[in-house]
């Protein structure tokens, strides 16, 4: 795949602002495309495309406002069209709970999907004491999830318990999103020991029920801990057991063997379905050194 054929799209404040340091992480090696109704949201934004959910003349928002923010994004239809002409992945960053993420998220995904392109979307879901906002993301998710091939479900609550471990704001703890960015331009852009495409990509996301993805970075002598820090990702819960199909990508430094592979490739995949369709990828990147790092994407996963 060329740069062009990948899309980061960040809907809302805080799906812009993980959309601008996960394409910054990634080097560039992908398109960028901020949705918002604030100015403020496209204030860093060097290069890549912008998209303005409002006029000069109308300067209202879009907060609390979902059905205005969804119009809004119908409106601009046709400039979406045009941007997607060369795109075959989106991957989607946004908050629900409040108006643009809410609102716009899904309308975008409906028209990126109309386009032919695979749709993965990433949803912050709000703290479990901000009720009102937890019932609206709620509704937010289950039209976004209608629309994107996968749809997973970031926890606020548990993204704040690391960041404070780390001593950090919650806001600033998007490493996680970051690297699951990465990982998956990466895979997809980029030459490895055992090559993945969007083929193999689009014959996962295609499988019934609900999906996720994970991702884990330890020493590749060390699988279980791999797992454990994959594990740890601030997902809400999922029982990922039983899943029927899973796209796994392997990376590690210039010293990574095929036995390190097969030996994290079988702990990811231990818990799936006997009958599960696993397509496994692998690279070897310069900077890991003795580090592995596993992006994983399950899907087929029992909805009881």
């Amino acid at each position: 795949m060329e740069s062009s054929q990948i899309l980061i799209a960040g809907v809302g404040g805080l799906g812009c602002s993980w959309a601008m340091g996960a394409w910054s992480k990634c080097n560039s090696e992908a398109d960028i495309l901020l949705i918002d109704a604030d100015d403020d949201s496209f204030a860093l934004a060097e290069s890549g495309h912008v998209l303005k959910l409002g006029t000069v003349v109308d300067k209202l928002g879009c907060a609390a406002l979902p059905p205005l923010a969804e119009q809004r994004m119908r409106s601009v239809s046709a400039v979406v069209r045009k941007l997607m002409q060369p795109v075959e992945l989106v991957i989607l960053l946004t908050g629900l709970g409040g108006g643009t993420g809410t609102g716009a998220a899904h309308e975008f995904a409906r028209q990126a999907r109309l386009s032919g392109a695979v749709v993965i979307a990433v949803a912050a879901m709000p703290f479990g004491i901000q009720s009102t906002r937890l019932n609206i993301a709620e509704e937010g998710f289950a039209r976004l999830d209608k629309f994107a091939h996968i749809t997973v479900r970031l926890s606020l609550e548990r993204l704040a318990r690391q960041a404070r471990e780390k001593g950090r704001t919650w806001q600033m703890g998007a490493e996680w999103v970051e690297d699951l960015v990465d990982g998956l331009v990466r895979t997809l852009l980029r030459m490895g020991l055992i090559n993945l495409d969007l083929m193999d990509l689009r014959a996962i996301v295609e499988q019934d029920g609900k999906s996720t993805l994970l991702v884990g970075m330890g020493d590749a002598d060390e699988p279980e801990k791999i797992l454990h820090s994959a594990m740890m990702a601030p997902l809400e819960a999922l029982d990922v057991g039983g899943a029927t199909g899973c796209l796994i990508q392997i990376e590690g430094g210039l010293g990574m063997t095929l036995s390190q592979v097969d030996s994290v490739a079988r702990l990811f995949t231990d818990a799936l379905d006997s009958d599960a369709q696993v397509i496994l990828g692998a690279r070897v990147s310069e900077d890991l050194h003795n580090s592995m790092r596993v992006v994983t994407l399950l899907s087929g996963i029992s909805e009881s």
